[in-house]
């Protein structure tokens, strides 16, 4: 790719970013569009949806962004919890490490780049070849190489002081959310499962007589699980019907219209809504009792287990509770609202079926999708689409053209591709036997990290000037060679890949264009367009894996191609102010970790580091300066070192809460009046959703009373 190719990219991404900006910045303060940019805002009671026309209303602001920047790390901590403060974290010590990398890439690696006259490129500055900013300009045995390999030690030290500094400054605020929380019953709470069921006797019978023979001074209550799938469905659709109900009857102003009853009121046939409603309501309760009747007998052999105290749980947890160690088994249990309950409907051998099948999925998924990825590449060398394609050569040849399709069109297909991966994922993890929807979103997030930093680094590396020597690559010691060749050849695409999916991807979570147009469809083609409204939670399966591949396309051309950087750092100042603006605005947290997803950033930062000195190494052996690729392979070794350390140091705190932590805070609850209310309410609060009684309907022959109680002591 020529210099001028990426200015074209550059110029396109940057336009469309002022675009979204402008648009945003009018059209947020639209009245109708208040649920699709403040819907937080909204949910908490703080923002009201109407309002008078005014011309304001029409000139673009920047308003959001000092209302976005202005809260301190506190504020927003206690606003949007501490998931959402690790995330923001990333983009914190993302933009330290770069602004770092940016001054030594740019003001000192690149001009010796440039200088160099390895690759012989006589073109005017603008027609220049973007390899000639890269290490491979540099010409080989040049004892300018050392300036390179003193600037990988250097780099390498200063990420790995800021993932220390950062790993610790995370694991200190854990420590502090948890000293600051109210009692919450997750951590008092246990999953048992693989429960011996003897003749005779009942999952709920068996589980009060083990922990009340051999942790009675614990023991608090329990919650046994049944089989509710079906149930769940009905009470959903239960739910989303009662709120349809309660909303039309809310419109004062709202008389009794005639309306279909089809997709956006366009279909069907013509009923009272109000009526309509009711009758439906009144069916689905009735079907629900029917079926929480019929679920008693289906208990599934396990339940949640409460104690007294956070240590009573945490012993339980830490000590095999049975002779035979597939029964009595114990995990932590997650957050009421966290909960994945149809996970309890699987057995152990679908289970363990399912974890095949998914690994199986993954590796399918990631072989197809090789083939995107071939088309993208090709897109990137107008002389093999000349060849595929000789009816367009003369098109092709247009200087406009030849610097759209190779600089912009090849990121923007491998976008379009990569966004079906995140929601395929999610299902693939759901299928592994998770209990809870963050350790589903966790699994996936590691799914999605994986298969991009294969499918679009790897991957796009190997088919671009390594692929014919794959057999090579699977050699260890020639690793560092293959990849020395392979990867500064892809520098120029993935400067491109920054610019087009990065910059536009943070500008459109911005502008937040698919809720948009759902929510102009729903009010113009139906009058209860709020029925089903719920601020939505922020993915982190897709966004940290697209945060982490740009950490590691940053960390690996730091000394290949510094031109990289600048564009690196301009998408985490926008990821930076953007996303603060949603976590204030928008998302809402349908569960808290503790920080639980920094683990991961640490290690895709280790992982970048540790690729980086690899090639490095084969760089610097390329480049015939054997005793700089000799004096670099201590460098991996170290950060290897360095990384277990911080595994030993800190990852146990965010396995488990130390005993210190958890006796402190037991001892400090010990004058809390509150604490006795509080285990009351703790009994019921892993009762399945499915099983509460319904009180939706307002008929006078309804019986209010459940069909089914959950087992309780």
């Amino acid at each position: 790719m020529i210099l001028s190719a990426l200015l074209t990219s550059v110029a396109i991404n940057l336009g469309l970013c002022l675009l979204f900006f402008t648009l945003y910045s009018i059209l947020r303060k639209q009245p109708g569009n208040v649920t699709v940019y403040a819907p937080r805002l909204v949910a908490e009671g703080k923002v009201k949806e109407g309002g008078q026309f005014n011309l304001e209303r029409l000139l673009p602001t920047a308003g959001w962004v000092r209302k976005a920047w202005e809260p301190s790390e506190e504020e927003f901590l206690s606003n949007a919890g501490l998931d959402a403060f690790v995330f923001m974290r990333i983009f914190i010590f993302s933009l330290k490490v770069f602004t770092f990398g940016g001054i030594i890439g740019m003001c000192v690696l690149l001009p010796i780049n440039y200088l160099g006259t390895q690759l012989k490129d006589d073109s005017d500055f603008q027609h220049k070849s973007l390899d000639s900013f890269s290490i491979s300009n540099v010409n080989n045995g040049s004892n300018r190489l050392w300036i390179h390999f003193s600037a990988a030690y250097v780099f390498t030290g200063v990420v790995c002081y800021l993932l220390y500094y950062e790993y610790a400054y995370i694991s200190s605020k854990r420590i502090a959310c948890f000293y600051s929380s109210k009692p919450q019953p997750h951590q008092y709470t246990l999953l048992v499962r693989g429960v011996p069921i003897p003749p005779g006797s009942t999952c709920s019978e068996t589980v009060e007589r083990f922990f009340q023979e051999y942790h009675p001074s614990t023991y608090l209550s329990h919650s046994v699980i049944r089989r509710s799938s079906r149930l769940q469905n009905l009470t959903a659709d239960a739910d989303k019907m009662y709120k349809k109900l309660t909303r039309l009857k809310s419109k004062s102003d709202a008389p009794q219209s005639q309306r279909r009853d089809g997709l956006f009121g366009l279909f069907g046939r013509k009923v009272d809504l109000l009526d309509h409603y009711e009758r439906r309501l009144g069916d689905l309760e009735d079907n629900v009792r029917m079926e929480q009747s019929s679920v008693a007998a289906k208990e599934v052999p396990a339940a949640f287990v409460s104690f007294k105290t956070r240590f009573g749980a945490a012993i339980a947890l830490h000590i095999q509770e049975g002779v035979n160690p597939t029964e009595w088994v114990t995990e932590q249990a997650p957050e009421p609202r966290d909960v994945y309950w149809p996970f309890f409907t699987v057995s152990f051998i679908r289970r363990w079926i399912s974890k095949l099948v998914v690994f199986v999925a993954c590796a399918t998924l990631t072989v197809l999708f090789l083939i995107p990825v071939a088309i993208v590449q090709g897109l990137t060398h107008l002389d093999q689409l000349e060849t595929w394609f000789p009816f367009l050569t003369d098109l092709l040849r247009l200087s406009v053209v030849s610097q759209v399709v190779t600089g912009y069109l090849p990121s923007l297909i491998l976008q379009l591709f990569l966004s079906f991966v995140p929601p395929i994922m999610i299902l693939l993890s759901s299928m592994q036997g998770y209990i809870s929807l963050s350790q589903i979103q966790k699994s996936a997030c590691t799914k999605v990290l994986l298969f991009t930093i294969w499918n679009i680094f790897f991957a796009n590396v190997l088919s671009g000037s390594a692929l014919y020597r794959v057999n090579v690559f699977l050699e260890p010691k020639e690793i560092p060679r293959v990849l020395a060749e392979a990867v500064p050849a892809q520098a120029s695409f993935f400067i491109a890949y920054v610019v087009t999916t990065g910059w536009t991807t943070i500008a459109s979570e911005l502008f937040q264009l698919t809720t948009l147009l759902y929510n102009f469809i729903s009010r113009t083609f139906s009058s209860n367009s709020d029925d089903d409204f719920e601020p939505p939670s922020i993915p982190y399966h897709s966004e940290i894996p697209r945060i982490r591949l740009f950490g590691l396309l940053g960390v690996t051309y730091f000394i290949l191609a510094p031109l990289i950087l600048p564009f690196l750092l301009v998408y985490f100042c926008l990821g930076y102010i953007i996303f603060r603006n949603q976590f204030l605005k928008v998302y809402v947290p349908k569960y808290e970790t503790g920080g639980q997803f920094w683990p991961t950033v640490h290690n895709s930062t280790i992982f970048s580091l540790i690729l980086m000195h690899v090639i490095a190494i084969g760089i610097f052996g390329l480049k015939t300066l054997p005793l700089a690729s000799a004096l670099t392979i201590p460098l991996p070794i170290l950060t290897l070192l360095f990384n277990e350390y911080c595994q030993n140091r800190f990852f146990p705190m965010f396995k488990d809460y130390p005993a210190e932590c958890l006796i402190k805070k037991d001892r400090a609850d010990q004058n809390d009046h509150n604490m006795s209310e509080f285990y009351d309410t703790m009994a019921n609060a892993y009762n399945d959703p499915a099983l509460m009684p319904i009180r939706y309907s307002d008929r006078p022959n309804s019986n209010r009373d459940p069909l089914l109680h959950n087992s309780q002591v």
